[in-house]
């Protein structure tokens, strides 16, 4: 069974940044795209950044030249630095792996404000 823990989520003030973290188990990491979306109050959930098995990337235009998705699979961990982060930026964020049908963390807070 897949396991997807989030850590590194927080209150921080507009321009600030942050590190979010995925550790992964139960599955061979390496072979898997991962994927961190996100979701705020009223909103649907939606992709904020992916990476494929092969370090291919692509990102939401949103957080495009601010964001950076990466992974380590030696520590089967995915990773995504926020950077100039903006109120607009505060949700919920989830680690997926394997696309909308496969697994999810249990989420963690991102809060922007000053």
């Amino acid at each position: 069974q897949v396991q997807l823990v989030e850590s590194g989520g927080g209150l921080v003030q507009p321009g600030g940044s942050l590190r979010l973290s995925c550790a992964a188990s139960g599955s061979i990491f390496s072979i898997h795209a991962m994927g961190w979306y996100r979701q705020a109050p009223g909103k649907q959930r939606e992709m904020v950044a992916r990476i494929t098995s092969s370090g291919i990337t692509n990102y939401a235009d949103s957080v495009k030249g601010r964001f950076t998705i990466s992974r380590d699979n030696a520590k089967n961990t995915v990773y995504l630095q926020m950077n100039s982060l903006k109120p607009e930026d505060t949700a919920v964020y989830y680690c997926n792996m394997g696309g909308p049908v496969g697994s999810w963390g249990q989420g963690t807070q991102v809060t922007v404000s000053s």
